[in-house]
């Protein structure tokens, strides 16, 4: 299967090392990303969602009306909307988009972030409600006659609809053992970050491993924020300059990631397993860079693979080899860095995949 490129459309501009400045929703931005995107060649999108901030599903609605074939990744957090509605919800945007859109089932890693939108279950409650979101998600989709579901966190009775999506993916993420189990089940790609390549190797065999009694085969998508320059020697002068000024604005007060539980001690298996890199070192397996991880606590999506177009593409299809079929890429600058992926690295890394195909079909 071909190799799916996913890039980021922030509501507004901004990053570890731009201040967020302008309006909340800045329209402008969106729509100038999104055309960035669709013309650089990217499959989807993601659209993020945080207890702070805009409704993903609205900014996705907008950004799919001022787009013709870019796809949408929705993040989607389960237990504050009813699971048939959310079906609905999505299913009916999945035929507004011709099927362009995708979820990502976000179940919430800070207790503190949680909280905020009044939900107090511990995370091994959050995932086992995840998994019966899911359920009805799915039977919403697909069932021809009304359902009645009995679970421990949902139930309905008589549930059906009259719309439903004609391939709607859900993508799932989470390194704990919970998270592990419920995307064995559910993840029809199952998403993790950038960390290096054995660590790579790992959470797929477990996720393979889990999803195997249920007749599952998903895709893996890997997270990363590839920094890129003319020579190798630039990239990583960028990498450090990059790093500096993120230093720079941490000083200034509280960064987004802390607003979503980013810490020295992150309560997510996620953010652990990144900083638990980071401790090895800040360059590994040549080009994965995790200084910003280590500066932000590993919040989110913030290790980098480091170097010029052609050397980033070669250290992509390492992981390809290992399993992962979904690169979600953005960059510390978010729409300049997302042209210079369309024009420079996204072509390069289909190129050589379809010569290695070639090569190895001789």
């Amino acid at each position: 299967m071909s190799i799916e490129f996913i890039g980021f459309i922030g509501n507004r501009n901004g990053s570890e090392t731009i201040p967020f400045t302008g309006p909340v929703i800045d329209r402008e931005h969106i729509r100038a990303s999104a055309a960035i995107h669709e013309a650089g060649g990217f499959d989807r999108v993601l659209l993020a969602f945080h207890s702070h901030s805009p409704e993903s599903l609205m900014v996705g609605q907008y950004a799919a009306s001022v787009t013709s074939r870019l796809g949408f990744l929705l993040a989607h957090r389960p237990g504050f909307v009813a699971p048939t509605l959310a079906a609905r919800q999505l299913a009916t945007l999945d035929h507004l988009t011709d099927g362009r859109v995708a979820v990502h089932i976000i179940t919430g890693a800070a207790d503190a972030e949680m909280a905020r939108d009044g939900d107090w279950l511990s995370k091994d409650e959050r995932y086992a409600r995840a998994s019966e979101y899911i359920d009805i998600l799915r039977l919403q989709w697909q069932a021809q006659e009304p359902f009645d579901y009995a679970g421990e966190y949902y139930r309905v009775s008589g549930a059906r609809s009259d719309v439903q999506p004609r391939h709607l993916p859900v993508f799932f993420g989470g390194s704990s053992s919970a998270a592990l189990a419920v995307a064995g089940k559910h993840a029809d790609t199952y998403a993790l970050w950038g960390e290096t390549l054995e660590q790579v190797a790992e959470t797929i065999a477990a996720v393979r491993a889990a999803a195997e009694p249920f007749g599952r085969s998903p895709r893996f998508s890997l997270s990363l924020r590839p920094i890129l320059a003319d020579t190798e020697e630039a990239a990583w002068a960028k990498a450090d300059r990059l790093l500096a000024r993120a230093t720079a604005l941490r000083k200034d007060g509280p960064g987004r990631h802390e607003m979503t539980g980013g810490s020295a001690t992150p309560p997510n298996e996620g953010s652990r397993r990144l900083l638990a890199a980071a401790e090895q070192g800040s360059r590994l397996d040549q080009r994965l860079w995790t200084g910003m991880a280590k500066l932000t606590g590993a919040a989110g999506n913030s290790t980098s693979l480091v170097g010029t177009p052609d050397q980033v593409a070669e250290a992509m299809l390492e992981y390809h080899r290992i399993g992962i079929d979904t690169f979600l890429i953005r960059g510390f600058d978010p729409l300049e860095d997302a042209f210079v992926y369309g024009r420079d690295l996204i072509p390069r890394v289909r190129d050589l995949a379809a010569q290695r195909r070639f090569v190895a079909a001789e």
